[in-house]
Protein backbone atom coordinates (compact mmCIF):
# COMPACT_ATOMS: atom_id res chain seq x y z
CA UNK A 1 0.00 0.00 0.00
CA UNK A 2 1.35 2.98 -0.91
CA UNK A 3 1.25 5.86 1.75
CA UNK A 4 1.61 8.73 -0.31
CA UNK A 5 -1.88 7.79 -1.64
CA UNK A 6 -3.36 7.86 1.64
CA UNK A 7 -1.10 11.37 2.25
CA UNK A 8 -3.37 12.74 -0.62
CA UNK A 9 -6.33 11.20 0.69
CA UNK A 10 -5.88 13.04 4.04
CA UNK A 11 -5.03 16.21 2.25
CA UNK A 12 -8.25 16.51 0.19
CA UNK A 13 -10.48 15.74 2.86
CA UNK A 14 -9.36 18.41 5.18
CA UNK A 15 -11.10 21.03 2.46
CA UNK A 16 -14.27 22.03 4.14
CA UNK A 17 -15.95 22.00 1.09
CA UNK A 18 -19.65 21.70 1.94
CA UNK A 19 -21.83 23.29 -1.13
CA UNK A 20 -25.21 24.28 0.12
CA UNK A 21 -23.55 26.96 2.68
CA UNK A 22 -22.04 30.13 0.97
CA UNK A 23 -19.69 30.49 3.91
CA UNK A 24 -17.99 27.78 2.78
CA UNK A 25 -17.72 29.22 -0.74
CA UNK A 26 -13.99 29.98 -0.57
CA UNK A 27 -13.27 26.07 0.83
CA UNK A 28 -15.26 24.85 -2.01
CA UNK A 29 -12.95 26.52 -4.72
CA UNK A 30 -9.69 25.77 -2.54
CA UNK A 31 -10.52 22.47 -2.59
CA UNK A 32 -11.35 22.96 -6.55
CA UNK A 33 -7.77 23.82 -7.34
CA UNK A 34 -6.14 20.85 -4.78
CA UNK A 35 -8.10 18.63 -7.20
CA UNK A 36 -7.01 20.24 -10.14
CA UNK A 37 -3.60 20.49 -9.11
CA UNK A 38 -3.35 16.66 -8.49
CA UNK A 39 -4.79 15.80 -11.48
CA UNK A 40 -1.53 17.56 -13.23
CA UNK A 41 0.23 15.79 -10.80
CA UNK A 42 -0.56 12.33 -11.76
CA UNK A 43 -0.05 13.04 -15.81
CA UNK A 44 -3.16 14.58 -16.45
CA UNK A 45 -3.98 17.58 -18.08
CA UNK A 46 -6.50 19.44 -16.21
CA UNK A 47 -8.59 22.77 -16.64
CA UNK A 48 -11.48 24.55 -14.21
CA UNK A 49 -13.87 25.70 -15.52
CA UNK A 50 -16.75 28.28 -13.73
CA UNK A 51 -19.76 27.80 -13.35
CA UNK A 52 -22.81 30.15 -11.96
CA UNK A 53 -22.50 28.16 -8.92
CA UNK A 54 -18.95 26.29 -7.96
CA UNK A 55 -16.08 25.28 -9.90
CA UNK A 56 -15.81 22.00 -12.38
CA UNK A 57 -12.77 20.57 -12.89
CA UNK A 58 -11.79 18.34 -15.67
CA UNK A 59 -8.58 15.98 -16.21
CA UNK A 60 -7.20 14.33 -19.67
CA UNK A 61 -5.23 12.75 -21.24
CA UNK A 62 -3.88 13.15 -24.91
CA UNK A 63 -7.01 10.98 -27.34
CA UNK A 64 -6.42 8.75 -29.31
CA UNK A 65 -8.84 7.97 -32.11
CA UNK A 66 -8.71 4.59 -31.81
CA UNK A 67 -9.05 4.20 -28.09
CA UNK A 68 -11.90 4.34 -26.44
CA UNK A 69 -13.12 7.16 -24.29
CA UNK A 70 -14.27 6.51 -20.44
CA UNK A 71 -15.30 9.87 -18.38
CA UNK A 72 -15.05 8.76 -14.40
CA UNK A 73 -17.42 11.18 -12.56
CA UNK A 74 -17.38 12.11 -8.71
CA UNK A 75 -17.83 15.07 -6.88
CA UNK A 76 -15.95 17.29 -4.22
CA UNK A 77 -18.51 18.51 -2.43
CA UNK A 78 -19.72 17.64 0.79
CA UNK A 79 -22.62 17.41 2.89
CA UNK A 80 -22.69 19.67 6.22
CA UNK A 81 -21.10 18.27 9.13
CA UNK A 82 -24.57 19.01 11.57
CA UNK A 83 -25.09 17.79 13.77
CA UNK A 84 -21.31 17.88 15.07
CA UNK A 85 -21.37 17.06 18.39
CA UNK A 86 -23.03 13.74 17.35
CA UNK A 87 -19.40 13.46 15.47
CA UNK A 88 -16.77 11.25 17.33
CA UNK A 89 -13.73 13.67 16.06
CA UNK A 90 -13.84 16.62 14.16
CA UNK A 91 -15.74 16.35 10.68
CA UNK A 92 -12.60 17.87 8.97
CA UNK A 93 -9.58 16.65 10.57
CA UNK A 94 -9.40 12.91 9.25
CA UNK A 95 -9.09 10.37 11.86
CA UNK A 96 -7.24 6.70 10.77
CA UNK A 97 -9.24 3.57 13.30
CA UNK A 98 -9.32 0.34 13.28
CA UNK A 99 -8.93 0.43 9.39
CA UNK A 100 -11.34 3.28 8.24
CA UNK A 101 -10.67 6.99 8.04
CA UNK A 102 -13.29 9.22 9.57
CA UNK A 103 -14.51 12.24 7.83
CA UNK A 104 -16.87 14.28 6.05
CA UNK A 105 -16.80 13.26 2.24
CA UNK A 106 -15.11 10.06 3.09
CA UNK A 107 -16.92 7.92 1.28
CA UNK A 108 -19.31 10.50 -0.24
CA UNK A 109 -17.04 10.73 -2.69
CA UNK A 110 -14.20 11.87 -2.14
CA UNK A 111 -12.45 8.49 -1.00
CA UNK A 112 -13.88 7.16 -4.43
CA UNK A 113 -13.78 9.35 -6.82
CA UNK A 114 -9.47 10.19 -5.64
CA UNK A 115 -9.11 6.19 -6.07
CA UNK A 116 -10.08 6.55 -9.74
CA UNK A 117 -7.90 9.32 -10.26
CA UNK A 118 -4.75 7.57 -8.21
CA UNK A 119 -5.39 4.14 -10.27
CA UNK A 120 -5.29 6.70 -13.82
CA UNK A 121 -1.59 7.76 -11.82
CA UNK A 122 -0.54 4.33 -11.31
CA UNK A 123 -1.20 3.28 -14.77
CA UNK A 124 0.75 6.49 -16.72
CA UNK A 125 3.60 5.85 -13.95
CA UNK A 126 3.80 2.12 -15.06
CA UNK A 127 3.21 2.34 -18.77
CA UNK A 128 3.58 5.82 -19.82
CA UNK A 129 0.02 5.84 -21.27
CA UNK A 130 -3.43 4.66 -20.94
CA UNK A 131 -5.23 1.94 -22.76
CA UNK A 132 -7.86 4.36 -23.11
CA UNK A 133 -9.04 8.20 -23.64
CA UNK A 134 -9.87 9.78 -20.06
CA UNK A 135 -12.08 12.46 -19.06
CA UNK A 136 -12.07 12.93 -15.64
CA UNK A 137 -14.88 15.04 -14.51
CA UNK A 138 -15.56 16.07 -10.74
CA UNK A 139 -17.95 18.70 -9.99
CA UNK A 140 -18.65 20.63 -6.71
CA UNK A 141 -22.53 20.78 -6.50
CA UNK A 142 -23.41 17.55 -6.64
CA UNK A 143 -24.68 17.67 -3.01
CA UNK A 144 -27.42 20.27 -3.84
CA UNK A 145 -28.50 18.78 -7.20
CA UNK A 146 -26.08 19.31 -9.68
CA UNK A 147 -27.93 22.54 -10.94
CA UNK A 148 -24.49 23.58 -13.30
CA UNK A 149 -23.59 20.34 -14.28
CA UNK A 150 -26.14 19.62 -17.20
CA UNK A 151 -25.94 22.90 -18.81
CA UNK A 152 -22.02 22.66 -18.56
CA UNK A 153 -22.90 19.11 -20.08
CA UNK A 154 -25.08 20.64 -22.91
CA UNK A 155 -22.42 23.36 -23.69
CA UNK A 156 -19.67 21.33 -23.57
CA UNK A 157 -21.49 18.15 -25.24
CA UNK A 158 -18.70 17.74 -28.58
CA UNK A 159 -15.76 18.14 -26.15
CA UNK A 160 -17.22 15.51 -23.28
CA UNK A 161 -18.45 12.80 -26.18
CA UNK A 162 -17.40 9.02 -24.83
CA UNK A 163 -18.89 5.79 -25.17
CA UNK A 164 -19.55 5.40 -21.25
CA UNK A 165 -18.83 6.75 -17.98
CA UNK A 166 -17.96 5.17 -14.86
CA UNK A 167 -19.16 6.53 -11.16
CA UNK A 168 -18.08 5.06 -8.13
CA UNK A 169 -20.48 6.64 -5.88
CA UNK A 170 -22.77 3.94 -4.70
CA UNK A 171 -22.29 1.03 -1.93
CA UNK A 172 -21.21 -2.80 -2.11
CA UNK A 173 -23.45 -4.94 -0.49
CA UNK A 174 -20.95 -6.02 1.86
CA UNK A 175 -16.64 -6.03 2.89
CA UNK A 176 -14.90 -7.63 -0.06
CA UNK A 177 -18.19 -8.60 -2.71
CA UNK A 178 -17.41 -6.53 -6.03
CA UNK A 179 -21.19 -4.70 -6.47
CA UNK A 180 -22.20 -3.38 -10.09
CA UNK A 181 -24.98 -1.25 -9.47
CA UNK A 182 -27.49 -0.80 -12.80
CA UNK A 183 -29.96 0.67 -11.30
CA UNK A 184 -31.04 3.85 -8.93
CA UNK A 185 -34.30 5.39 -7.75
CA UNK A 186 -34.63 9.16 -8.96
CA UNK A 187 -36.23 11.70 -6.20
CA UNK A 188 -38.25 14.93 -6.33
CA UNK A 189 -38.51 17.31 -3.37
CA UNK A 190 -40.69 19.73 -2.42
CA UNK A 191 -41.55 21.63 0.34
CA UNK A 192 -45.32 22.71 1.58
CA UNK A 193 -46.56 25.40 4.01
CA UNK A 194 -49.45 25.35 5.70
CA UNK A 195 -50.81 29.14 6.63
CA UNK A 196 -53.00 30.02 9.34
CA UNK A 197 -53.72 33.66 11.30
CA UNK A 198 -51.23 36.18 10.47
CA UNK A 199 -49.67 35.52 13.83
CA UNK A 200 -49.42 33.07 16.72
CA UNK A 201 -52.40 33.50 18.85
CA UNK A 202 -53.56 32.33 22.37
CA UNK A 203 -54.77 29.09 22.14
CA UNK A 204 -57.26 29.67 25.39
CA UNK A 205 -59.14 32.96 23.79
CA UNK A 206 -58.77 32.15 19.90
CA UNK A 207 -58.43 28.04 20.21
CA UNK A 208 -61.83 26.18 18.48
CA UNK A 209 -62.60 29.06 16.88
CA UNK A 210 -59.77 28.99 14.28
CA UNK A 211 -58.17 26.24 12.30
CA UNK A 212 -54.61 25.15 13.50
CA UNK A 213 -52.28 25.04 10.75
CA UNK A 214 -49.84 22.32 12.63
CA UNK A 215 -52.95 20.35 13.24
CA UNK A 216 -54.02 20.81 9.49
CA UNK A 217 -50.88 19.55 8.21
CA UNK A 218 -50.64 16.80 10.57
CA UNK A 219 -53.89 15.67 8.59
CA UNK A 220 -52.35 16.26 5.01
CA UNK A 221 -49.30 14.57 6.27
CA UNK A 222 -51.08 11.67 7.64
CA UNK A 223 -53.09 11.11 4.54
CA UNK A 224 -49.95 10.05 2.01
CA UNK A 225 -49.83 6.65 3.33
CA UNK A 226 -51.90 3.88 4.42
CA UNK A 227 -51.92 1.74 7.49
CA UNK A 228 -49.40 -1.02 5.61
CA UNK A 229 -46.93 1.71 4.05
CA UNK A 230 -48.39 1.87 0.77
CA UNK A 231 -48.34 5.78 -0.49
CA UNK A 232 -52.19 6.74 -1.27
CA UNK A 233 -51.68 9.00 -3.71
CA UNK A 234 -54.05 8.81 -7.05
CA UNK A 235 -51.78 7.51 -9.71
CA UNK A 236 -48.87 7.12 -7.88
CA UNK A 237 -48.01 3.65 -8.89
CA UNK A 238 -49.38 4.07 -12.34
CA UNK A 239 -46.28 4.32 -14.46
CA UNK A 240 -44.29 1.64 -11.93
CA UNK A 241 -41.92 -0.67 -13.77
CA UNK A 242 -42.44 -4.24 -12.02
CA UNK A 243 -38.78 -6.08 -11.19
CA UNK A 244 -37.72 -8.18 -13.85
CA UNK A 245 -37.55 -11.87 -13.20
CA UNK A 246 -33.93 -12.13 -13.94
CA UNK A 247 -33.57 -9.80 -11.45
CA UNK A 248 -35.45 -11.37 -8.58
CA UNK A 249 -32.99 -14.34 -9.51
CA UNK A 250 -29.90 -12.43 -9.54
CA UNK A 251 -31.05 -10.75 -5.41
CA UNK A 252 -32.50 -14.12 -4.34
CA UNK A 253 -28.09 -15.28 -5.16
CA UNK A 254 -27.54 -12.04 -2.25
CA UNK A 255 -28.09 -13.47 1.37
CA UNK A 256 -30.38 -10.85 2.99
CA UNK A 257 -30.21 -10.62 7.18
CA UNK A 258 -32.70 -8.06 7.98
CA UNK A 259 -31.39 -7.76 11.64
CA UNK A 260 -28.24 -6.10 9.75
CA UNK A 261 -30.82 -3.70 8.59
CA UNK A 262 -32.03 -3.30 12.10
CA UNK A 263 -28.59 -3.17 13.58
CA UNK A 264 -27.40 -0.20 11.30
CA UNK A 265 -30.39 1.82 11.47
CA UNK A 266 -31.03 1.63 14.94
CA UNK A 267 -34.76 0.79 14.39
CA UNK A 268 -36.60 -1.35 16.53
CA UNK A 269 -38.81 -2.75 13.68
CA UNK A 270 -38.80 -3.27 9.84
CA UNK A 271 -41.40 -1.53 7.87
CA UNK A 272 -42.53 -0.99 4.26
CA UNK A 273 -44.64 -2.00 1.82
CA UNK A 274 -46.23 -5.18 2.07
CA UNK A 275 -45.25 -8.03 -0.08
CA UNK A 276 -41.77 -6.63 -1.11
CA UNK A 277 -38.63 -7.63 0.70
CA UNK A 278 -36.05 -5.41 2.46
CA UNK A 279 -34.11 -5.16 -0.85
CA UNK A 280 -36.75 -4.80 -2.96
CA UNK A 281 -38.25 -1.91 -1.07
CA UNK A 282 -34.94 -0.20 -0.81
CA UNK A 283 -34.37 -0.72 -4.57
CA UNK A 284 -36.89 -0.91 -6.89
CA UNK A 285 -40.34 0.38 -5.03
CA UNK A 286 -41.19 4.53 -4.99
CA UNK A 287 -41.28 6.27 -1.50
CA UNK A 288 -42.80 8.85 0.35
CA UNK A 289 -40.92 10.44 2.81
CA UNK A 290 -40.84 13.59 5.27
CA UNK A 291 -37.69 14.88 5.63
CA UNK A 292 -38.27 17.66 8.19
CA UNK A 293 -41.93 19.39 9.77
CA UNK A 294 -42.14 22.29 11.94
CA UNK A 295 -43.98 24.90 13.47
CA UNK A 296 -45.43 26.64 16.81
CA UNK A 297 -43.11 26.88 19.74
CA UNK A 298 -40.15 24.20 19.72
CA UNK A 299 -38.61 25.59 23.21
CA UNK A 300 -38.20 24.21 26.44
CA UNK A 301 -42.00 23.98 28.66
CA UNK A 302 -45.29 25.15 27.46
CA UNK A 303 -46.26 27.94 25.45
CA UNK A 304 -49.74 27.65 24.84
CA UNK A 305 -50.32 28.86 20.77
CA UNK A 306 -51.99 28.18 17.62
CA UNK A 307 -48.94 28.48 15.33
CA UNK A 308 -49.31 31.22 12.20
CA UNK A 309 -47.80 28.29 9.97
CA UNK A 310 -46.54 24.89 9.76
CA UNK A 311 -44.06 23.12 7.29
CA UNK A 312 -43.30 20.07 6.00
CA UNK A 313 -39.99 18.79 3.73
CA UNK A 314 -40.97 15.99 1.58
CA UNK A 315 -39.20 13.54 -0.99
CA UNK A 316 -40.09 10.86 -3.25
CA UNK A 317 -37.52 8.42 -4.04
CA UNK A 318 -39.03 7.45 -7.91
CA UNK A 319 -38.32 3.97 -9.93
CA UNK A 320 -37.72 3.44 -13.63
CA UNK A 321 -41.01 5.23 -15.77
CA UNK A 322 -41.93 7.62 -13.09
CA UNK A 323 -41.78 11.19 -13.89
CA UNK A 324 -40.46 13.67 -11.24
CA UNK A 325 -42.83 16.32 -12.53
CA UNK A 326 -45.56 14.09 -12.98
CA UNK A 327 -45.45 13.18 -9.45
CA UNK A 328 -45.04 16.23 -7.37
CA UNK A 329 -48.36 17.73 -9.50
CA UNK A 330 -50.20 14.42 -8.10
CA UNK A 331 -48.65 15.45 -4.70
CA UNK A 332 -49.85 18.43 -5.08
CA UNK A 333 -53.49 17.72 -6.25
CA UNK A 334 -53.62 15.15 -3.33
CA UNK A 335 -52.83 17.20 -0.68
CA UNK A 336 -54.99 20.16 -2.03
CA UNK A 337 -57.39 17.77 -1.71
CA UNK A 338 -57.09 16.61 1.83
CA UNK A 339 -56.60 20.57 3.25
CA UNK A 340 -59.02 21.17 6.02
CA UNK A 341 -60.86 24.75 5.40
CA UNK A 342 -59.60 27.73 7.53
CA UNK A 343 -55.95 26.99 5.90
CA UNK A 344 -54.55 28.11 2.92
CA UNK A 345 -51.01 26.01 1.62
CA UNK A 346 -48.16 27.24 -0.49
CA UNK A 347 -45.62 24.80 -2.57
CA UNK A 348 -41.87 25.26 -3.07
CA UNK A 349 -41.34 22.75 -5.66
CA UNK A 350 -37.45 21.29 -4.89
CA UNK A 351 -34.37 19.51 -7.06
CA UNK A 352 -35.63 16.38 -8.73
CA UNK A 353 -34.37 14.04 -10.53
CA UNK A 354 -35.18 10.71 -12.81
CA UNK A 355 -34.82 7.03 -12.23
CA UNK A 356 -31.84 5.48 -14.10
CA UNK A 357 -31.27 2.31 -15.25
CA UNK A 358 -29.07 -0.13 -17.99
CA UNK A 359 -28.81 -3.35 -18.89
CA UNK A 360 -25.98 -4.73 -16.84
CA UNK A 361 -25.05 -7.34 -19.56
CA UNK A 362 -23.96 -4.97 -22.24
CA UNK A 363 -20.35 -4.99 -23.50
CA UNK A 364 -19.12 -2.07 -20.96
CA UNK A 365 -21.51 -3.83 -18.20
CA UNK A 366 -19.90 -7.29 -18.75
CA UNK A 367 -16.09 -5.43 -18.82
CA UNK A 368 -17.24 -4.02 -15.70
CA UNK A 369 -18.77 -6.99 -14.16
CA UNK A 370 -14.96 -8.74 -15.46
CA UNK A 371 -13.09 -6.51 -13.42
CA UNK A 372 -15.05 -6.34 -10.52
CA UNK A 373 -14.30 -9.98 -10.54
CA UNK A 374 -10.31 -9.47 -11.03
CA UNK A 375 -10.50 -6.45 -8.09
CA UNK A 376 -12.75 -8.63 -5.38
CA UNK A 377 -11.53 -12.62 -6.46
CA UNK A 378 -15.27 -13.75 -6.76
CA UNK A 379 -18.21 -12.77 -9.12
CA UNK A 380 -20.18 -9.38 -8.59
CA UNK A 381 -23.77 -9.01 -7.14
CA UNK A 382 -26.18 -7.30 -9.61
CA UNK A 383 -28.15 -4.88 -7.56
CA UNK A 384 -30.41 -1.55 -7.96
CA UNK A 385 -29.77 1.02 -5.39
CA UNK A 386 -32.25 3.49 -3.61
CA UNK A 387 -30.35 6.27 -3.67
CA UNK A 388 -30.26 8.92 -6.27
CA UNK A 389 -27.25 10.50 -8.63
CA UNK A 390 -29.58 12.66 -11.00
CA UNK A 391 -27.00 13.98 -13.18
CA UNK A 392 -26.87 9.65 -14.77
CA UNK A 393 -29.39 9.96 -16.37
CA UNK A 394 -28.27 13.41 -17.86
CA UNK A 395 -25.17 11.41 -19.18
CA UNK A 396 -28.44 9.25 -21.05
CA UNK A 397 -29.97 12.06 -22.55
CA UNK A 398 -27.61 14.17 -23.52
CA UNK A 399 -24.42 11.97 -23.92
CA UNK A 400 -26.16 9.00 -25.09
CA UNK A 401 -24.20 6.99 -22.87
CA UNK A 402 -24.76 4.44 -20.09
CA UNK A 403 -23.41 4.84 -16.80
CA UNK A 404 -21.31 2.01 -14.90
CA UNK A 405 -21.67 2.45 -11.18
CA UNK A 406 -19.32 0.58 -9.42
CA UNK A 407 -19.62 1.05 -5.88
CA UNK A 408 -16.93 1.40 -2.76
CA UNK A 409 -19.04 2.06 -0.04
CA UNK A 410 -19.28 -0.35 2.72
CA UNK A 411 -23.20 -0.38 4.39
CA UNK A 412 -22.19 1.34 7.79
CA UNK A 413 -20.18 4.25 6.08
CA UNK A 414 -22.67 6.79 7.62
CA UNK A 415 -22.77 8.86 4.23
CA UNK A 416 -24.61 12.40 5.09
CA UNK A 417 -24.35 11.65 8.55
CA UNK A 418 -21.94 12.38 11.88
CA UNK A 419 -18.86 9.89 11.90
CA UNK A 420 -18.94 9.12 7.88
CA UNK A 421 -16.22 7.15 7.42
CA UNK A 422 -14.14 5.10 4.33
CA UNK A 423 -12.76 1.73 4.60
CA UNK A 424 -9.25 1.89 3.98
CA UNK A 425 -8.88 -1.00 2.08
CA UNK A 426 -11.59 0.03 -0.08
CA UNK A 427 -9.84 2.87 -0.95
CA UNK A 428 -7.00 0.69 -2.59
CA UNK A 429 -9.34 -1.55 -3.60
CA UNK A 430 -10.64 1.23 -5.60
CA UNK A 431 -7.57 2.25 -6.91
CA UNK A 432 -7.02 -1.30 -8.43
CA UNK A 433 -10.45 -1.55 -9.74
CA UNK A 434 -9.58 1.67 -11.97
CA UNK A 435 -6.70 0.13 -13.39
CA UNK A 436 -8.76 -3.33 -14.13
CA UNK A 437 -11.96 -1.56 -15.65
CA UNK A 438 -9.15 0.42 -17.63
CA UNK A 439 -7.74 -2.34 -19.25
CA UNK A 440 -10.61 -4.24 -19.93
CA UNK A 441 -12.45 -1.73 -21.70
CA UNK A 442 -9.32 -1.03 -23.37
CA UNK A 443 -8.96 -4.33 -24.63
CA UNK A 444 -12.32 -5.23 -25.20
CA UNK A 445 -13.61 -1.61 -27.41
Amino acid sequence: MNKEHLDDLISYLKFPSVSTDSQYKENVRECAEWLSDKINLVGLESSIYQTAGHPIVVGRNKHSSDKPTVMIYGHYDVQPADPIDLWESPPFEPLIKEGKIYARGSTDNKGQNLAHLLGLGETISESGELPVNIIYLVEGEEEIGSPNLEPFLLEHKDELKCDVVAVSDTGMIGPGIGTFTYGLRGVACMEVKVIGPSKDLHSGVFGGAVANPCAAMSKMIASLHDLEGRVRVEGFYDKVKEIEDWEKAEWSKIQVDENETLNLTGSPDLFGEVGYSDNERRWSRPTAEINGIGGGYQGEGSKTVIASESFVKLSFRLVPDQDPEEILNLVKSHLDDHKPPGVRVEYEMGHSGKAYLMDPQSGYGLAAQKALKTTFDSDPALIREGGSIPIVQSFKDILGVDTLLLGLALPDCQIHSPNENFSIENFYDGIRLNRNLINEIGSAF
